[in-house]
């Protein structure tokens, strides 16, 4: 509980301490780990969409290190089953014969999942995580177990490489708090990533809070304030994403097939919350719930196949729902 000047100038300390942190292992992408975090002190999901090679396993590794989390990884493939990921029930004989069940915790029972390439699994493997993502339980052998606490699954996925792939539905991607392009490095992060990889030295992330500090971080963003003036423009932005809105801009009109949901608006204003804290600020602001609307909305504007065939982006269109309305405030 924030209860005075002295609590949030901590609190945002912890977060800028977590971004030095990671920054020592990870070069650049400063967005991508910004985004990361505030999903985290959120207490969401988030799908990293990018090429091979760009340093997302390392990226999820590294937080979970400076996080003091039970990091966990799944390689999804397409023969993987569903109780490779949830467990599964064993049978148990004792000295004298006698049989007995328990429960085989699966790689979902860990404080922060990687879900690395989650596109390569069958829908049904896919929908494992589901309970795990929405509910923090798993339910097995008609048992419901509890997932450790914080919770995360970070998924990845390859936008380019579409052979063997199965796209997650948009039930599943509705899940995800934010979804956060990792593009390339700039040319002298680079040189820098060269530097520190091709030597003996290999730098790694210290821990600089634990798990009870990361769910007290929690609780804090979610005691800040949002006006109503605020408030109606976070919803006004999510009800402006739906083609048959009057407002709505002539691109989601003509190109958006469905807007985004109810979860949109709550992702809004709870990672806003989020940025206003790392802001040492205690009250949410326009300027916040503009700065997360890109990786809010990116998974849940649906296109229509015209759209995908011209190339077209939700980034772009998002962007345009915002011009609108600072051109009338």
């Amino acid at each position: 509980m924030i209860e005075s000047k002295e609590q949030l100038a901590e609190a945002a300390g912890r977060i800028a301490a977590l971004r030095e942190e990671v920054g020592k292992v990870i070069v650049g992408q400063r967005t991508v780990v910004d985004q990361l975090l505030w999903c985290l002190v959120a207490g969401g999901h988030a799908l990293l969409e990018g090429i091979p090679g760009l340093g997302k396993t390392m990226l999820v590794r590294t937080v979970a290190d400076a996080v003091a989390l039970q990091f966990s990884r799944i390689q999804f493939t397409p023969d993987l089953m569903p109780s490779d990921i949830t467990g599964t029930t064993l049978i148990d004989f004792g000295a004298a014969g006698a049989a007995s069940q328990r429960f085989q915790p699966g790689p979902i029972f860990g404080n922060l999942v990687l879900a690395d390439e989650i596109n390569r699994a069958t829908p049904k493997t896919q929908s494992a995580l589901l309970e795990a993502m929405q509910e923090g339980t798993v339910t097995a052998g008609g048992e419901t177990h509890k997932l450790p606490r914080p919770f995360f699954v970070l998924a990845t996925q390859n936008p380019i490489e579409q052979e063997g792939t199965y796209p997650l539905p948009e039930a599943q991607l509705d899940r995800f708090l934010l979804k956060i392009g990792v593009d390339y490095p700039t040319r002298e992060d680079l040189k820098e990533i060269v530097r520190r990889t091709t030597t003996s030295a290999k730098p790694s992330a210290s821990t600089i809070i634990s798990g009870s500090e990361l769910l007290e971080l929690q609780a804090a963003a979610r005691e800040l304030l949002v006006s109503e003036d605020v408030l109606d423009n976070a919803v006004k932005l999510v009800m402006m994403t739906h083609p048959g809105e009057e407002d709505a801009p002539e691109e989601i009109k003509r190109y958006a097939r469905f807007g985004a949901g109810p979860r949109a608006l709550q992702a809004l204003v709870s990672v806003a919350k989020v940025k206003a804290l790392a802001s040492a600020r205690l009250h949410v602001s326009w300027g916040d719930i503009r700065d997360v609307a890109l990786p809010v909305l990116r998974h849940r504007i649906v296109l229509s196949y015209e759209a995908q065939a011209l190339g077209m982006d939700t980034d772009a269109m998002t962007m345009s729902i915002i011009r609108e309305i600072e051109a009338k405030r």
